[in-house]
């Protein structure tokens, strides 16, 4: 398949080893003082690496890859030598440091620390779709609010740096939302209940990756049903195009619901597509 995946250029890789923490799924290791991508399957393409290169040797390309196996990386990382989950946990290339209780991703507390890598682009799943979460009181000038509660089913959110295989889509109906929407519909919680979610801009984002990554999120998940929601305004009806030929690519026939929404905050239209 065609994907994005981590390149390392060794003409510039000093072997300094910085890069190999921040790589949460074990794919990157240094071999005869270079780092190296230890197997296409184990790197998941979202680049967690790229700015832990003091030299700039690490980018990511679009080529021909095994697609990520996230199975793989798990059986990896589980049997990765001493050395490699010492680095990991924050350790050096070369010292023998081992992992304190507090590093060790299932220490008690350690939910939330990230040895290395960008704590955005690590999934987490907070609890099943539609298993409402409580948020803390929001003051205003009038004084305390009344608590919200959340329908946020996973972390990160953005569609940029969402796993395509990742569990939370697997069987679910996905809210497919620009990134405008939550601010001015006031009701979205309500909407994303029971609902995966992945948000996008069709005119800030670079979109070259989201209709391949959309395709494979349909193909591979037995999605039931796609809501996707954008503002009124005309470069917001992208992220419906981008669905649209997601779906075709895919060969499945999900259902898609387009909603529009106002820059008042109204639900204009609903409509299946």
């Amino acid at each position: 398949m065609i994907r994005d995946i981590v390149v390392i250029d060794e003409e510039k890789c000093d072997g300094c080893g910085l890069c190999v923490p921040a790589c949460h799924e074990g794919a990157i290791r240094i071999v005869d003082g270079k780092a190296r991508l230890v197997a296409d399957n184990l790197c998941d393409g979202l680049g967690a690496c790229l700015g832990h290169c003091p030299q700039g040797a690490i980018r990511v390309e679009r080529r021909a890859a095994a697609a990520f196996d996230e199975l793989a990386a798990a059986a990896h990382l589980a049997s990765g030598t001493p050395e490699d989950k010492a680095i990991r946990a924050g350790g050096r290339v070369g010292l023998a440091v081992a992992a304190s209780p507090a590093s060790s991703p299932s220490a008690p507390g350690a939910v939330g620390s990230h040895a290395g890598g960008c704590p955005s682009q690590r999934f987490a799943r907070l609890g099943a779709p539609g298993r409402r979460q409580r948020t803390t009181d929001v003051a205003s000038h009038d004084g305390p609010e009344p608590a919200g509660r959340s329908e946020l089913a996973q972390w990160p959110v953005q569609l940029r740096l969402l796993p395509p295989r990742a569990p939370v889509f697997q069987d679910a109906d996905l809210l497919l939302t620009a990134d405008c929407v939550p601010f001015a519909l006031a009701d979205f919680h309500r909407m994303l209940r029971g609902h995966a979610l992945a948000i996008a801009c069709p005119k800030l984002d670079d979109t070259s990756s989201y209709v391949p990554k959309l395709t494979e999120i349909i193909a591979s998940n037995d999605l039931r049903s796609i809501t996707v929601v954008h503002m009124e305004v005309p470069c917001c009806t992208g992220i419906l195009m981008m669905a649209l030929e997601a779906r075709a690519s895919s060969g499945v026939d999900v259902p898609i619901e387009d909603v529009t929404v106002s820059i008042r905050g109204e639900i204009l239209n609903r409509q299946g597509v």
